[in-house]
């Protein structure tokens, strides 16, 4: 939000991101046997503009890779002078072209947080922003007058061409209640939903804020963005948020908010959600993130249609460790992790590169490196994310008693569609704890087991409670994970 201050062939193993940062431009690649992560920067604070900020990603139907940001004079926020600018890359991304403006006028004018979104039936492109005066999100005046300079105003533009000019509109009216203040796009990746009753509408989703608080709100298409409509604000506690369709026909809103993301479902196409809850299984500390569907086009059936990619800062803290997840349930769980950069970062975006079907498929992310010194591009494929479907729950007991020896069940259970090979889990624990690997029996399709780990805790350990990991390992080092938390009394 604006501020003012290798999966087998087949489904058997899964494949996530390795660490490493851009190629080009000073950060390296990495690659190993079973995966690889390339990255390059697209832009950099003092190179053609002060500072750059805030990605959006897309592939549009013809395969061109777009990446937009705003070009900053400062790194505040609107209202400011700032402009929307834009890169392609017709060769999936090895190579882009130079930067071209979107929308830049002169001061005071201001566009900024943009997010594309591709209509996959006529093939045009969108691209939303917000657009400001005097105004930005906290200072913009109720109302919908678009000629008003105190209002913050919902503009996009649109492209024909696959990406190559643009020709713009206003919507504010159109979009936004009166009794509303500041609104704006939420950067990154709108979505089409592709299945079920409302198949073919067009979803960007924005913030909006009413009576002193925020909200998140869906705005909607149904004849290809001829006209837009808002549907129910979801609240408060809303701020960047983005939604993906699931295998279910539900659309699951995911909205930045701290320690932990929130979550919210809708059965109408959008129009109108459940109330905010936390997912605890991602951690955030309040900082724009990405979901995505894996792959977006095949059937209900499909083993990877419940397939979610995510991406975040995952962190309770600051902004670093920039993470990326994949969820084989339609994100009730997130089993599947590897950090990208595990030093500064800030917002992230996902795309797919295919349609997440085949052996290795790929995706796009474009993410703020070193802070927001870069926007820096990054492939990779599913081997480098090294995982596989099968969710570890801890269940620890009531107490961990400092000095002795205590069972704690870890259970694995298999989300694939072909045997799991046999395992091993562990569980990451604090120095001077232990506790011994562990076997994990072959697991046929929806089987689980539970495995009992003796942990020992240290006689001079403090009391209160302690976070843990389980680790769930077969072979090639692909693995699971399971974050508890265990409460440690003294005698």
């Amino acid at each position: 939000m604006q501020r003012r201050a290798p999966l087998a062939v087949g489904t058997a193993a899964l494949a996530v991101l390795a660490a490493g940062v851009p190629a080009a431009h000073g950060a390296p690649a990495t690659a190993t046997a079973t995966g690889t992560l390339t990255s390059q920067d697209l832009a950099t604070a003092g190179t053609g503009s002060p500072h750059y900020r805030i990605p959006a990603l897309t592939r549009t139907t013809e395969g061109t890779l777009l990446a937009a940001y705003d070009a900053r004079p400062t790194l505040a926020d609107l209202p400011g002078n700032i402009g929307v600018v834009l890169r392609r890359s017709t060769d999936g991304g090895a190579t882009w072209q130079a930067q071209q403006v979107v929308r830049k006028d002169a001061a005071p004018l201001g566009y900024g947080d943009p997010s594309l979104l591709v209509d996959r039936e006529t093939g045009r492109v969108f691209l939303f922003y917000s657009a400001t005066v005097n105004q930005g999100f906290f200072g913009s005046a109720t109302g919908n007058d678009e000629n008003d300079p105190d209002v913050q105003q919902t503009d996009y533009s649109y492209s024909d061409d696959d990406g190559a000019t643009w020709k713009h509109e206003r919507i504010t009216a159109e979009i936004k209640d009166p009794v509303w203040a500041g609104m704006f796009a939420a950067s990154g990746e709108g979505i089409q939903l592709r299945h079920g009753t409302h198949k073919g509408r067009l979803i960007q989703q924005y913030a909006v804020r009413r009576d002193g608080a925020n909200y998140a709100v869906s705005v909607y298409s149904d004849d290809h963005g001829a006209t837009w409509r808002a549907g129910t604000p979801v609240g408060p506690g809303g701020d960047e948020n983005k939604t993906v369709e699931l295998s279910d026909g539900r659309v699951m809103l995911n909205n930045r908010s701290a320690p932990y993301r929130t979550v919210a479902y809708s059965t109408d196409g959008g129009v109108t959600y459940t109330p905010f809850q936390q997912d605890t299984g991602l951690p955030d500390p309040g900082n724009n993130g990405s979901v995505t569907r894996f792959a977006p086009d095949v059937a209900a059936t499909h083993p990877r249609a419940s397939w979610l990619m995510f991406s975040n800062t995952a962190t309770t803290g600051g902004r670093t460790h920039l993470t990326v997840r994949l969820s084989c349930d339609n994100g009730e769980t997130w089993p599947m992790r590897r950090t990208v950069e595990s030093g500064a970062a800030a917002y992230s975006t996902l795309t797919p590169l295919g349609d997440g079907t085949g052996a290795n498929p790929g995706t796009g992310l474009l993410w703020e490196r070193g802070g927001v010194d870069h926007i820096t591009y990054s492939s990779f494929d599913l081997r480098w994310l090294g995982g596989v479907c099968a969710p570890v729950t801890v269940t620890p007991p009531a107490s961990l008693p400092a000095g002795r020896t205590t069972a704690v069940t870890v259970r694995v259970v298999s989300q694939n569609d072909v045997p799991l090979p046999a395992g091993k889990v562990s569980l990451d624990l604090p120095d001077g704890w232990s506790a011994p690997e562990t076997a994990v029996p072959a697991l046929d399709p929806g089987q689980g087991a539970n495995m009992k780990i003796p942990v020992t805790v240290p006689a001079n350990a403090t009391a209160g409670s302690v976070p843990a990991t389980a680790a769930h390992e077969v072979r090639d080092s692909r693995h699971s994970y399971g974050d508890t938390a265990f409460t440690v009394t003294r005698p």
